[in-house]
């Protein structure tokens, strides 16, 4: 047994005597020194998942300029979200083919060759298309030479037609000035009329007019000049991208040669974009029927404002099996922050209103795990962070699942300093 459990009473009772006067003796009262007002106290130092109280001096809250402003309830446009595809609009990818048979080549000797993925404008050149001119084989293959015949046949007749067509008009010119000519001198000697003479007058003009017509149409054919050029040797020509885009796919490369309407690469349009938003058909009637959606990727915050799209001008399609029609929008993209086949989400507005809890979307903050918070102001320069679910965001205003009654003032200006100075990295 230990020596403590023998003890008597008052041995026991001295003995803690002592001891409590021992602490009170090294506790003497001594001078306190001044202490300086601290411009903001926090009640307790907490994680960032807990509440916290933060009272204010009122140089403090002056030097945050700090804008509160009640929660209101009022009606507010229903929503629902789906998910949506990224997609090309029609005629915004096009395939450029090889226009003969030849050998490719860069187009400038210190350009590199275009690559899937570059960025390149309008009338950018890609290629250099040389005819492919060797002993074995000639420059066009035999239905390309028939084709070349043919068109300098055509050439040849249009010419024909229209030397023709000036000679022809020529002469009905002639007829028209004898004409006018006979009808004025009748009207001179009184045997004639005014009328006769106005429509001879009138033939004059379309015979003039006929023959300018004639003479544009020979000079046009003029100019169309094949004298000295050969069935089996062309020009090589730059091969351009059609549109501003991005290269999609190449599918040949420097040096190769390549045959007549052989595809070469391929240029997508990417700015705008389309999006395309499967919805139950069911729910199609209650969704406006134009207007607009607000388009989030995946990656992003589901409180995110998003990016506005307008409904697109598209033939109506439906899937059949998964009994849904589909809605089109357009998103611009002029960053290529979307990609064709990318999968999105898509709110959309529908019919009618409903009461909601707002706030601006200025008094919202977000934590490092993606919650939701704001600033209630609970008595003067006294704020408490609160936990709240944001439904949707409509504009600046976000739309409130859970969050404080209508007419609780929180913090709309200011919310990231109170952040900072609750969890002292503010300055």
């Amino acid at each position: 047994m230990s020596q403590h459990q023998f003890l008597p009473k008052t041995c026991f009772l001295a003995t803690c005597s002592v001891a409590l006067l021992a602490l009170s003796v090294g506790c003497g009262p001594s001078t306190p020194s001044p202490i300086k007002e601290s411009p903001a106290t926090v009640a307790t130092i907490a994680n960032e998942g807990d509440l916290n109280t933060i009272k204010l001096t009122a140089e403090a809250e002056k030097h945050l300029a700090l804008t509160v402003a009640p929660v209101e309830l009022k009606p507010m446009p229903r929503v629902s979200i789906y998910g949506g595809e990224i997609m090309l609009p029609p005629g915004a990818s096009l395939i450029v083919s090889a226009p003969f048979t030849g050998t490719l080549d860069t187009p400038l000797k210190d350009q590199g060759t275009a690559r899937p993925g570059d960025v390149v404008a309008a009338k950018q050149p890609i290629f250099k298309l040389q005819p492919l001119i060797t002993p074995e084989r000639e420059a066009l293959t035999l239905a390309e030479r028939v084709r070349y015949a043919e068109s300098r046949n055509a050439i040849a007749t249009a010419r024909i037609d229209a030397a023709n067509q000036v000679a022809q008009v020529l002469v009905q010119q002639e007829a028209a000035k004898i004409a006018l000519d006979r009808a004025e001198r009748l009207l001179q000697d009184g045997a004639g009329t005014v009328r006769a003479v106005d429509d001879a007058k009138a033939q004059a003009q379309l015979a003039e007019k006929g023959l300018e017509a004639a003479q544009s149409r020979k000079k046009l054919m003029d100019e169309l000049n094949l004298e000295g050029e050969s069935a089996n040797a062309l020009p090589s020509i730059l091969i351009e991208a059609p549109l501003p885009g991005m290269i999609r796919a190449m599918h040949v490369a420097p040096g190769e040669v390549v045959s007549a309407a052989a595809p070469l690469f391929e240029v997508m349009k990417v700015d705008p974009l389309w999006v395309r938003v499967p919805v139950y058909a069911g729910d199609a009637a209650e969704l406006q029927a134009a207007g607009t959606a607000t388009v989030r990727s995946l990656a992003a915050q589901s409180t995110s404002r998003g990016v506005v799209a307008k409904q697109a001008a598209a033939p109506p399609t439906a899937v059949l099996l998964s009994t849904t029609v589909d809605l089109y929008f357009e998103i611009p993209n002029p960053d290529g922050n979307y990609r064709p086949g990318e999968r999105i989400s898509a709110e959309l507005p529908r019919k009618g209103e409903t009461l909601s809890l707002v706030v601006p979307w200025s008094a919202i903050m977000h934590d490092i795990h993606g919650g939701t918070w704001l600033y209630e102001q609970t008595a003067e320069r006294t704020y408490v962070r609160r936990r709240v679910q944001v439904q949707h965001v409509s504009g600046t205003s976000a739309v409130l699942k859970e969050g404080p009654k209508a007419g609780t003032k929180v913090v709309t200006a200011g919310a990231v300093e109170l952040f900072g100075t609750e969890f002292g990295f503010a300055k």
